[in-house]
């Protein structure tokens, strides 16, 4: 395989396309049409997740185990009795590439610990006021929900215009995903590419003991 360096990623990530692996380890990159977005002007935590995030159940941290938060996101999932395990797009590669980009300081995870254990999270890729969210995990009830609500917050509070989630799903759709045509992502990622802005959690606090995240 011919290698994928970082400039690559991000050439790829500023031009609407990104890589997924096949099965065989083959990476190939795509650019959906629709594209799947979460408006995030309009997102509301949903009315049975209001009281995990009162309790303050998950304390949340960013990028303090991002290799980890990504091996999770590609190792098996639970699945229903009589299902097949579905396969996963996150290669060893593609944990390489993208532990990669986070040491430069262009992808990051948002994590959920309980007692000191990671029990879910996510990651993506953010470059300038656009977060490209790629994947998430969970391994307790509500976890990965909270983790994607403090992103939420993250990006709010820094003036992010656009999160991409890729392809539409029953996953996304529940955070209110919508699909857009192809050429109209493209110009409001033109649009984001051009406001700078940081991926800095500070001043959110963390729904427990509303402490800002944990930040590495």
């Amino acid at each position: 395989m011919t290698e994928i360096t970082s400039d690559d990623l991000l050439y790829g990530y500023m031009n609407g396309i990104f890589p997924m692996a096949e099965e065989d380890g083959t990476i190939y990159w795509y650019s959906p049409d629709p594209r799947a977005i979460i408006p995030l002007d309009t997102y509301k935590p949903s009315r049975s997740l209001r009281p995990v995030l009162n309790k303050g159940i998950f304390e949340i941290r960013v990028n303090t185990r991002f290799k980890e938060v990504i091996q999770c996101c590609a190792g098996p999932r639970p699945v229903a009795p009589g299902d097949e395990q579905e396969g996963t797009w996150i290669s060893a590669d593609i944990i390489e590439m993208y532990t990669g980009l986070h040491e430069q300081g262009y992808a990051h995870s948002v994590e959920a610990w309980r007692e000191n254990h990671l029990v879910g999270g996510l990651y993506g890729v953010c470059i300038n006021s656009v977060f490209f969210g790629e994947s998430m995990f969970s391994k307790e009830s509500n976890a990965s929900k909270v983790a994607f609500h403090y992103l939420i917050q993250i990006l709010k509070t820094n003036h992010f215009t656009l999160l991409d989630t890729q392809f539409m799903n029953d996953n996304v759709r529940r955070y209110g995903a919508i699909e857009i045509p192809r050429e109209q992502y493209l110009l409001a990622l033109k649009r984001g590419l051009g406001i700078k802005t940081k991926f800095d959690p500070a001043g959110i606090g963390t729904g427990k003991n509303n402490q800002d995240p944990l930040f590495l």
